[in-house]
């Protein structure tokens, strides 16, 4: 049974403040719980008993739950039938602040600067997920990845992208100076005319105010994602999760043409 005491604070969970106190974070549905388990401490699972006896062991503690309690739990427009806490740190992949200043010499690295929207910065994680990039760095201004909406909108892709919150102007600043930073701007080379690697730095910024202008200036490589025809008159910009799956596409389709 999920107690009235449980389902409150469960619900008390969609507070940036309350998930930080305790260091836990909440996921709703046996997609999204199932691939966090084994990624991330369980410290409660609730749901009916078929799922209880499959996935029960890898949890600190476990409610069998009706549908009706973890309905009054959710925070789901649709509540599901399962629902677990997790701890905010990861079992495997914590990396050192010297690890972590490695990872662009030797492979992609996605960083946001100032992503606002929780859709946004759940739909990038899943992108990152499917184009094998395995960190995400963020700025201390970034939406929270452990939001309720932000770990359902990744579908379970948190289970495989690391993610860092941290200074973006000194973390860039601390890279090896070879380390290709690449970023995308309405003035920037056509990224199809480009030559990308399989290693370094992908900015993408703020959803109306892009790349800082601080940050831009360690920008190695300026990328520009054409519109078609090229020249003719279309919307402003694309929206940044939109512009990630263009940007990270391009880098895959080439490192596959090059048998990498």
């Amino acid at each position: 049974m999920l107690t009235k005491n449980q389902q409150k604070y469960i619900r008390s969970l969609s507070l940036k403040k309350n998930r930080d106190a305790d260091h836990v974070f909440l996921a709703e549905g046996s997609k999204v719980v199932g691939d966090l388990l084994g990624h991330y401490p369980c410290k409660l699972l609730a749901g009916p008993d078929r799922f209880i006896r499959a996935y029960g062991k890898k949890a600190e503690t476990t409610v069998l739950a009706t549908e009706e309690e973890i309905a009054r739990a959710s925070l789901l427009k649709s509540p599901r039938e399962v629902l677990a806490l997790f701890d905010q740190t990861p079992l495997h992949d914590v990396l050192s602040e010297e690890a972590l200043l490695e990872l662009p010499t030797r492979e992609l690295v996605l960083l946001l600067d100032d992503v606002q929207d929780p859709g946004n910065l759940g739909t990038i994680l899943r992108l990152a997920d499917w184009f094998g990039i395995h960190h995400l760095v963020c700025s201390l201004h970034t939406a929270d990845v452990f939001s309720p909406k932000v770990v359902q909108a990744t579908m379970g892709s948190l289970a495989r992208v690391r993610v860092h919150y941290l200074d973006p102007l000194e973390y860039v600043s601390e890279l090896p100076t070879d380390t290709p930073v690449y970023g995308t701007f309405l003035d920037g080379k056509n990224i199809y005319d480009e030559q990308l690697t399989d290693k370094g730095i992908i900015v993408m910024g703020n959803e109306g105010k892009g790349i800082s202008e601080a940050l831009a200036e360690s920008i190695t490589h300026r990328l520009y994602i054409p519109n078609y025809p090229i020249g003719t008159p279309t919307g402003e910009s694309l929206n940044v999760a939109i512009a990630t799956a263009v940007t990270c596409a391009e880098f895959r389709r080439q490192m596959l043409a090059k048998g990498k």
